[in-house]
C-alpha cells in the first residue's frame, strides 16, 4: 500500500511551467531574436566544421576527430534547449510535461558530460602533440582515438542515467513552476514533495566532482603544455599557444558553468539564468568561432571547400 501511494503521488505531476528569461514582452521579442541568430549560426558553423573535416583529407588526425565530435556535440547541446525557449517565446504558459521534461534533462546531461570528458581528452591530445611530438601518431593512433570517444559517450551516458533515475524516483505534486528556461536537475528536485538534501549531496559528488576534477585536470594539462614550450622553436611555440589559448577560452566557458551550478546546493541565484544562457546558446557558438578563426588549416580546408562548392554552382 506504501509503495502504491508513492507510486501515484510521483505520477501526479503531469505538467512543469517554465518562467523563461523574462515576462516583458519586448524583452522576449529582444530574447526571441538573439537566441533564434545565436542558434541559427551554432548549426551553420558546428554542421560546417563536420563537413569540412569529413570533406578534406588533411583534417584526417587525431586533432580534428576531437573536433568534430566537440561540433556534433555542440549541436545537440544546444538543440536540446533552444528549440523549445524559442517556441515558448509565443506562448503565455510556457508549459512542458513532465516526461518531456526528464527527457530533456538526460540529454542535456547526457552531452554536456561527455563534451566536459572530451575537452579533456582533447588536452590530452594536444599535450603528446606538443610534448611527445615523435611519438604522437603512435600514441595517438586510430584504435586509441576511437577507443576513447567510445569511453567519453559512454561515460557520458552512465551520468545521464544516474541523475535522471535519482530525479524520477521523486515523489511530484501537481502543476508546478521552474524559474528557468529549461529543465535541469537542480530545479526540479525542488518540486519534490520530500527532503532532497541526500540527492542535492549526490548530484554535488557527480556533476560537480566530474566539473571541478576535469577542470583541474585540465588547468594542470595546460600549465605542463606551457612548460615545454620553453624549448620549442618561436613560431611554433606562437602556434602552440594560440591553441591552447581557445582551448582554455572554451573550457574555461563551459566548465565555469557546470561548476557554478552543480557545485553548490540548490539555491536559486539572480546569476543562474544568465549563465544558462552562456552554457546553452552562447558556448556552442563560440567555439567554431574559437577553433575555425584561430586555425590557419580549417580556414584554409574551409575557402577549399567553398571553391568546390562555388565551382559546382556555376555549372
Amino acid at each position: 500500500m506504501e509503495e502504491a501511494g508513492l507510486l501515484n503521488q510521483t505520477s501526479s505531476i503531469t505538467y512543469i511551467r517554465l518562467r523563461g528569461l523574462s515576462v516583458n514582452q519586448k524583452v522576449q521579442m529582444a530574447v526571441f531574436a538573439m537566441f533564434l541568430t545565436f542558434y541559427v549560426l551554432t548549426l551553420i558553423g558546428n554542421i560546417l566544421i563536420v563537413i569540412t573535416i569529413t570533406y578534406d583529407r588533411r583534417l584526417h588526425t587525431p586533432m580534428y576527430f576531437f573536433l568534430s565530435n566537440l561540433s556534433f556535440i555542440d549541436v545537440c547541446h544546444s538543440t536540446v534547449t533552444v528549440p523549445k525557449m524559442l517556441i515558448d517565446t509565443w506562448s503565455e504558459e510556457k508549459l512542458i510535461s513532465f516526461d518531456a521534461c526528464v527527457t530533456q534533462m538526460f540529454f542535456l546531461h547526457l552531452f554536456a558530460c561527455t563534451e566536459i570528458f572530451l575537452l579533456t581528452i582533447m588536452a590530452y591530445d594536444r599535450y603528446v602533440a606538443i610534448s611527445k611530438p615523435l611519438q604522437y601518431m603512435t600514441v595517438m593512433n586510430w584504435k586509441v582515438c576511437v577507443l576513447l570517444a567510445v569511453a567519453l559517450w559512454t561515460g557520458g551516458t552512465i551520468h545521464s542515467i544516474t541523475l535522471t533515475s535519482l530525479t524520477i524516483k521523486l515523489p511530484y505534486c501537481g502543476l508546478d513552476e521552474i524559474d528557468n528556461f529549461f529543465c535541469d536537475v537542480p530545479q526540479v528536485i525542488k518540486l519534490a514533495c520530500t527532503d532532497t538534501h541526500i540527492i542535492e549531496i549526490l548530484i554535488i559528488s557527480n556533476s560537480g566532482l566530474i566539473s571541478v576534477v576535469c577542470f583541474v585536470v585540465l588547468v594542470v594539462s595546460y600549465a605542463v603544455i606551457l612548460v615545454s614550450l620553453r624549448q620549442q622553436l618561436s613560431e611554433g611555440r606562437r602556434k602552440a599557444l594560440s591553441t591552447c589559448a581557445a582551448h582554455l577560452t572554451v573550457v574555461t566557458l563551459f566548465l565555469g558553468h557546470c561548476i557554478f551550478i552543480y557545485s553548490r546546493p540548490s539555491t536559486s541565484l539572480p546569476e543562474d539564468k544568465v549563465v544558462a544562457v552562456f552554457f546553452t546558446a552562447v558556448t556552442p557558438l563560440l567555439n567554431p568561432i574559437i577553433y575555425t578563426l584561430r586555425n590557419e588549416d580549417m580556414k584554409n580546408a574551409l575557402n577549399k571547400l567553398m571553391g568546390r562548392l562555388e565551382g559546382r554552382g556555376k555549372k
